[in-house]
């Protein structure tokens, strides 16, 4: 189930959500980013790394699907933002916190998905840019576009971008509307940060969806920017992640949007 992007960057994607699960190989070990989804996938994540030790994780952000691990991938430390961390001990601190995560899962996997490790996240020092691990270059971009304490990752000698919940074929740009902070503006704040390295990315890896090239990275880049400058300016969004020219499967990905426009009517 592994498929290759990049020379020693390859991706395991869950079945439902089409969630991307990035390994990365180093001199020692892999580095694994955001695994899930269910017990069975992710057993077959760690058959499929063929006795590859996992030496550290990345979670991008604190989303329940991006914070999970199974017991079968080791006991390597678990990295994040500070943010990220902060929010996910916080998360684990309350009472009941698991039936708080079931309640956003997709009911068809909740009796499938393993949530004792979850978000057992180490904090990077503040403002960390980089992931200390031994393996190629990985350059930590923080932003709070999608969530507070966000992060993708450049690997920057394969030219690969993994962008956790942004840059998606297959989800519309989803916002921070909860947050304190201006969602709209952190959202264009986050996009010009991937603009910035966007001339050493080969290879984009979404958090849900197909990976794609240099020119899918530009071209996805754009059209998050005219979602997002749409929902600013109230105008109508035309964009081929919802409406009639939704991918099969994918067509209630227009009923987030509705929601988002709600959210944000409420927001003004």
């Amino acid at each position: 189930m592994l498929r290759q992007v990049a020379d020693g960057v390859l991706v395991h994607q869950s079945e439902l959500l089409q969630n991307n699960t990035v390994v990365v190989r180093g001199d020692s070990g892999v580095l694994l980013v955001d695994p899930g989804l269910t017990r069975a996938e992710m057993a077959c994540l760690a058959k499929d790394l063929d006795g590859e030790p996992v030496v550290a994780g990345f979670a991008t952000h604190p989303d329940w699907d991006h914070v999970l691990w199974y017991a079968d991938l080791g006991s390597a430390p678990r990295y994040g933002t500070e943010r990220c961390a902060a929010e996910l001990r916080e998360l684990r601190s309350t009472a009941g916190w698991e039936t708080s995560i079931v309640e956003w899962m997709p009911p068809e996997i909740v009796d499938d998905v393993p949530l004792d490790l979850l978000g057992l996240v180490t904090a990077l020092p503040a403002g960390a840019t980089r992931l200390d691990w031994d393996g190629p270059q990985v350059r930590v971009i923080e932003h709070r576009a999608h969530a507070a304490g966000h992060a993708a990752l450049l690997i920057e000698e394969r030219g690969v971008l993994v962008a956790g919940d942004m840059l998606s074929d297959l989800f519309i740009p989803m916002l921070d509307i909860g947050g304190e902070a201006d969602p709209i503006e952190e959202y264009f704040t986050a996009l010009q940060l991937f603009d910035d390295v966007a001339d050493g990315v080969e290879v984009v890896v979404p958090g849900h969806g197909s990976a794609g090239g240099a020119d899918e990275l530009r071209t996805r880049i754009d059209q998050d920017r005219a979602y997002v400058e749409a929902l600013r300016d109230g105008r109508e969004v035309v964009d081929p992640r919802i409406g009639p020219s939704a991918k099969t499967g994918w067509e209630w990905v227009s009923d987030v949007h509705a929601g988002q426009l709600q959210r944000l009517a409420q927001r003004s």
